[in-house]
């Protein structure tokens, strides 16, 4: 597992802790990933025994033995384990989507051969096949690990992590001479075990050994950069996650390691106040963002080069919890400082885009196209003033400079018929977080009576969220088509509780 546990954003939350610093990356307790979303596998079940049906692992089911498993894991009961990992993966209903999360779970703590396992499991490689790259860059080693090496490291690992002894783990380790010599993982372990125990010296020393040995790996670069970060010359550790990022390609895994990024600049910070920044930028990579923001309310100071960024992130993570008027408040803040920030910029066009005054919007996101996200939403902005020929001008440009510009891809998509079906793939490929694009390949599918298709398309829907109005509606076609027509208008009804404005939904229920 990463050092940072930063790869595990997508697939395990979890708290901080450290008696000094009020922050640790290492001291850290994973909760059950599948519990993102906890009413996930709560389907609507009063229906027929057709394809909705799957007789396989209940719900709750799934979630336990994830849970049950990682336990034994944390607690270094490492075979069994491994084997509760194995049931899960063989036996759960099958879902590309949670395929693709526990490929990079297993890979995290060293389980490489259950995340082989379940990328095997996955149908759709054109969808998985840059999360594997990206799994694969990430965590796996240069050496192949026996099954009998693999739960041997395995156990190392849940040691240094979990049970407090990295410097008995280390000793051990270090007794293998023929796995150091051959292993770029086991040095990578006493790297890290090292690090944990404060060897700073030798943690230098296996983690370049390691790196000799697998110099694409990205999480022996990270482990790199963070115990240089301990070091005289701290942030001489931020070279290594840029030279990383070049070998990423979803947004997921680009994400991690901007949240690496904050870390270091957190840790070579000598102002209180940027360490506060910095900090407050990684809780709002990791998606807590009332810690983000309980560290931004310390980080004011009475410089302003650093409260423009402040306010920036403050009016960022306020309009990510949908606080629009606190968000516009520090957006116009910084701005008064920094007519440019692009952030705060951003914002305000997002505000003025939610409110449909789409001049204004246009205007803000103007001033701030330096950032690739603003230029995606000119595009967007160009589309609602009926300036398509503009809009595709401009998708055009950055799906030739950008390759993680899923956004992109999927408005292309809408607007190119025969290349829909390959750039929604490629929008999710990128992304696979993104509900429009998952979303709207259901709807291709239902287009063609691929409702089996359709179904495994939404059941990722509503993985990531459940309340999303809009696959209640697509059900409900699919049911409708089916000739379930009670369930379907239960569905439609659903879409239209969720969002009372949803016209398409009104349609069909004849509102």
């Amino acid at each position: 597992m990463n050092k940072f546990k930063f790869a595990l954003t997508f697939l395990v939350l979890y708290s901080f802790t450290n008696p000094s610093l009020g922050f640790d990356l290492h001291g850290i307790t994973p909760v059950n990933p599948l519990d993102e979303n906890p009413y996930t596998y709560k389907q609507e079940l009063g229906l027929p025994s057709f394809e909705l049906k799957r007789a396989t692992l209940s719900s709750s089911d799934i979630k336990n033995q994830y849970t049950i498993a990682m336990d034994k894991f944390m607690n270094s009961n490492v075979r069994a384990s491994y084997r509760d990992f194995q049931v899960l993966i063989d036996s759960m209903t099958p879902n590309d989507y949670v395929y693709m999360k526990l490929s990079r779970e297993m890979a995290s703590i060293g389980f490489f051969s259950l995340s082989e396992l379940a990328m095997s499991k996955i149908k759709d490689n054109s969808i998985s096949g840059l999360t594997e790259e990206d799994v694969k860059n990430f965590y796996f080693p240069n050496y192949k690990l026996t099954h009998k090496d693999q739960m041997y490291l395995a156990e190392i690992y849940s040691n240094i992590m979990y049970n407090d002894q990295s410097q008995e783990a280390v000793n051990e380790l270090k007794k293998q001479n023929t796995l150091l010599l051959e292993s770029d993982y086991a040095n990578y372990l006493v790297a890290f075990g090292s690090m944990k125990s404060n060897n700073i010296s030798q943690a230098k020393k296996y983690i370049n050994d390691a790196v000799s040995k697998n110099p694409q790996n990205i999480n022996y670069k990270i482990l790199k950069a963070e115990i240089i970060s301990q070091s005289d010359n701290p942030k001489n550790g931020l070279q290594y996650i840029t030279e990383a990022s070049k070998d990423v390609n979803t947004v997921i895994f680009d994400k991690e390691l901007h949240s690496a990024q904050q870390y270091i600049l957190y840790k070579s910070a000598k102002n209180e106040y940027w360490k506060k920044f910095y900090l407050a930028y990684y809780y709002y990579d990791k998606g807590e963002l009332n810690k983000a923001l309980r560290t931004l309310q310390a980080s004011v100071s009475g410089k302003k080069n650093i409260n423009k960024y402040v306010f920036a992130l403050n009016a960022q993570v306020y309009f990510d919890m949908k606080e629009f008027e606190k968000a516009q408040d520090y957006a116009l803040k910084s701005i008064a400082i920094d007519e440019k920030n692009a952030m705060a910029l951003s914002v305000l066009g997002d505000i003025a885009f939610r409110n449909k005054d789409y001049k204004l919007a246009q205007n803000y996101y103007k001033k701030a196209l330096k950032d690739t996200n603003c230029e995606i939403r000119l595009a967007r902005t160009y589309q609602k003033l009926d300036n398509s020929k503009k809009a595709k001008v401009i998708y055009e440009r950055i799906l030739k400079t950008s390759s993680k510009a899923y956004e992109a891809y999927y408005q292309t998509a809408l607007s190119d018929k025969d290349r829909e079906s390959v750039y929604l793939k490629k929008s999710v490929a990128i992304n696979p977080n993104f509900t429009d694009g998952w979303l709207d390949l259901a709807r291709l599918e239902i287009s063609k009576e691929n409702f089996d298709n359709a179904i495994s398309f939404l059941d990722i829907v509503k993985y990531i969220d459940e309340v999303d109005f809009r696959y209640y509606y697509y059900l409900g076609l699919v049911l409708k088509n089916k000739g379930l027509i009670a369930e379907a208008d239960k569905n439609f009804k659903k879409s239209l509780e969720l969002n009372p404005d949803y016209s398409l939904a009104k349609e069909e229920l004849n509102i």
